[in-house]
């Protein structure tokens, strides 16, 4: 295959991924991650402990031979956190080269939201200081907040989780 018809392709794979968002509730709210950075998802599984790590790194999982750090984003955002149970998921993002494990109670569904229904968060002036927010889609009366992705693992964390493969 020519190298002109591989990045036509890798385009086009983009193209279709643009303004696809991964959805999953948390309490009250509905979260989303663009589709472009989610690998799998798989169900919870055994996760082996690290010490030394933030409280919201739950440890690590193998899978399929491949060590992945995985993150309970419950504990991330600072909720409650709930027994895990056969509807837990374990979303797995690569981010900068890296799999991460995101920890959710369920997914949702996959929703195209275009850029039209995305607007960003109200300013820091208003006392809404969320960097993990990159915009707000707007689904019909219903609003998702989209994540930004990088933003989940701050910048000194990904030395952190990269240190536990």
């Amino acid at each position: 295959m020519s190298e002109a018809l591989s990045q036509q392709l890798m385009v086009q794979e983009e193209d279709t991924q643009q303004g696809k968002f991964l959805t999953f509730p948390l309490g009250n709210e509905v979260f989303g991650i663009e589709i472009k950075f989610v690998t799998e998802i798989i169900g919870i599984q055994s996760i082996t402990y690290v010490p030394n790590v933030p409280v919201y790194v739950r440890g690590i999982i193998n899978l399929r031979g491949k060590i992945i750090p995985v993150i309970d984003i419950r504990l991330k955002f600072k909720k409650p956190t709930v027994e895990y149970d056969d509807r837990t998921c374990i979303i797995v993002i690569d981010l900068k080269d890296t799999s991460i494990g995101l920890i959710v109670d369920c997914v949702s569904e996959v929703l195209d939201i275009s850029d039209e229904d995305i607007v960003p968060p109200p300013s820091y002036k208003t006392g809404f200081q969320n960097r993990f927010i990159k915009g707000i889609g707007k689904v019909g009366s219903d609003v998702k907040l989209l994540l930004d992705c990088e933003k989940i693992i701050t910048d000194n964390e990904p030395d952190t989780l990269v240190s536990v493969n």
